[in-house]
């Protein structure tokens, strides 16, 4: 029985049967013709555009990190006795993360943004969070996209010499603007993600003795929830998705207020931390169940 050859292993290529050397006749390729000087230039354009989304994902690292430092100082609200101080000192940080924001402006200056869109949403989101997580200490509401995109409008100042001659050419130059837009879809999932904090900014505020805050707190998640009860399945896939996390938030803390109403006046207020701690992991341990 004769084998037959490559059987069992790869099949041999036609061109294996030449030597090494022989494989190729023929003319090298012209390394000046139109083909290859086109390709040349979409290797460059893709490897400009690789460096410049590998830049976007450090900076919305960046703004992420700080925009995590900003809700854990806010979290200290509930318990610091100075809140003129901390609200400065936040809006000091998140004037530092707009600083970062304006870099990505810059970067996506003339560029469609939707390109980069997944190299800067992590960053846009957690600073959607802090934003409307500071926006709610101070005035009870949510802050809306407008206000926010009103914020990240960026006009730079030009650095004018001393000669007179010279700053009078400026004076007519007009000033370069940057701005960068929050999509609905970020702000919908920052949004989202807030509940969380005013879910752990109420539980801490109980501990603190402070009885009025979880009702407005609750207030405040049930108008949001309606609202994204209303897109329901039908908006973003992320949205959907992060509904069951904003119910969980909101059920924990209306367990806190109805065990305030409830047997607010039974239990001390120093141990009022530690009965609804023992509620949220009872809460938690049952929907793991489920």
């Amino acid at each position: 029985m004769s084998n037959k050859e490559g059987s069992g292993g790869f099949r041999k290529r036609k061109h294996d049967n030449f030597p090494h050397g022989q494989r190729r006749e023929g003319k090298d390729v012209n390394s000046s013709s139109a083909v290859m000087v086109a390709f040349k230039l979409f290797q460059q354009e893709l490897d400009t555009r690789h460096d410049k989304y590998e830049r976007l994902v450090k900076l919305s690292r960046d703004i992420t990190v700080e925009s995590k430092r900003t809700i854990f100082l806010l979290h200290r609200i509930t318990s610091a006795p100075d809140v003129e101080e901390i609200m400065n000192e936040s809006e000091s940080k998140l004037e530092a993360v707009r600083q970062k924001i304006k870099q990505v402006a810059q970067e996506l200056w003339g560029e469609d943004m939707y390109q980069y869109h997944r190299a800067i949403t992590p960053g846009l989101q957690e600073y959607v969070e802090a934003v409307s997580f500071q926006h709610f200490i101070k005035t009870r509401s949510l802050i809306s996209v407008d206000e926010i995109n009103k914020q990240l409008v960026f006009i730079s100042e030009d650095t004018r010499e001393e000669n007179d001659t010279i700053s009078s050419d400026l004076d007519d130059k007009p000033l370069c603007t940057w701005s960068l837009k929050v999509t609905p879809v970020d702000y919908l999932l920052g949004v989202a993600d807030l509940t969380g904090e005013l879910m752990r900014m109420c539980i801490n505020s109980v501990g603190n003795g402070d009885i009025d805050t979880p009702f407005e707190v609750s207030q405040f998640l049930r108008q949001i929830y309606d609202g994204f009860s209303f897109i329901g399945n039908t908006g973003p896939y992320e949205v959907s998705k992060k509904l069951y996390t904003l119910k969980q938030s909101l059920a924990k803390v209306e367990n806190a207020c109805y065990a305030l109403k409830v047997r607010g006046s039974e239990i001390p207020k120093h141990m009022l931390a530690d009965v609804f701690s023992a509620k949220t992991e009872m809460i938690d341990r049952e929907e793991g169940i489920s």
